[in-house]
């Protein structure tokens, strides 16, 4: 016999290749953008943690870099983030892309999942994208690999069968207490998510001008007296001169409409007004240089 007054917690990692729709999920099932989400891989650089709160279960999600392998000491940091939420977790998402074929990077993740005890779903995301009859064939290569537990297909787009994976993630956690304040949807102060939201446009807005050489450093944010408006100041960091010139763009067209597009995530956020002050600037080679890590929010002590 169930116990309805029973309730359940637990910490979920959510990893896959870059670009296979984990923030997209982790979005959608705060209801809330905390992460962010682009056409570009290796998007995600911290573990971003989303607080899921319903009646019977709190879930604790950790969205983590796309598993790849590493070019620079960001690429290092980035792979030391995903690796290590294995085994901290109570439930590890496996993500992965329907539409994309079973490959070298599905191998590299399969293997570092089968030295975990941690139990793994794996999610066959974008079924939009294809026929559900070759879905069936999506499912039998993946079984083939690892024992998963299940095997749950979605759209984290659209939400299909979201509410589905949600229900078996909820089964399979223990009784627990509940760690954060219901309406808290995320564990980041909101200065990180300020950046990321930033971050998100210079990456939608400047395409393959511009890869991920891109930091945001939030400067300051305070609310101003005698009004309901935020003030932020916020450095947007680029490796290359020749980078800093696309990012401001002619008359400076490129950097307003940056700001344009993050102010009204950011209103949204903090619902209220803002006023929003961004400047850019060259910081050569930043991404292998460790105080520079630490300087815009990648310390490894923290993982």
């Amino acid at each position: 016999m169930s116990n309805q007054t029973t309730f359940k917690s637990g910490f979920v990692s959510i990893i896959g290749r870059p670009n296979v729709g984990k923030s997209t999920l982790l979005n959608y099932v705060v209801g809330q953008k905390i992460a962010i989400m682009s056409d570009k891989p290796q998007t995600t650089r911290n573990k971003i943690q989303g607080v899921y709160t319903s009646n019977e279960a709190q879930i604790v999600f950790i969205d983590t870099p796309g598993i790849h392998k590493p070019k620079h000491k960001l690429g290092d940091f980035m792979m030391k983030v995903a690796q290590n939420t294995l085994g901290e977790v109570d439930l590890i998402l496996y993500v992965v892309d329907a539409a994309e074929a079973f490959g070298p990077g599905e191998e590299f993740i399969i293997e570092r999942l089968k030295s975990a005890s941690t139990p793994v779903f794996l999610v066959i995301n974008k079924i939009d994208k294809i026929s559900p009859d070759d879905l069936l064939g999506v499912i039998e290569t993946y079984r083939t690999k690892h024992d998963f537990k299940e095997v749950i297909p979605i759209s984290a787009l659209q939400g299909n069968n979201v509410p589905a994976l949600m229900e078996q993630i909820t089964e399979y956690l223990d009784e627990g207490p509940q760690y954060y304040p219901s309406d808290q949807v995320t564990d980041h102060p909101e200065r990180f998510v300020v950046a990321e939201l930033i971050r998100e446009k210079v990456l939608h807005l400047t395409r393959e001008e511009i890869p991920h050489s891109v930091a945001v450093n939030v400067e300051q944010m305070k609310r101003r007296e005698n009004n309901d408006t935020v003030y932020i100041g916020a450095t947007i960091i680029v490796e290359r001169t020749s980078q800093k010139g696309i990012i401001i763009g002619k008359q400076g067209a490129m950097l307003k409409e940056v700001g344009k597009r993050a102010r009204t995530d950011i209103e949204t956020l903090l619902g209220s007004k803002v006023y929003l002050e961004l400047w850019v600037k060259v910081q050569k080679d930043w991404r292998n240089k460790p105080t520079h890590l630490r300087d815009f929010g990648f310390r490894e002590d923290e993982y």
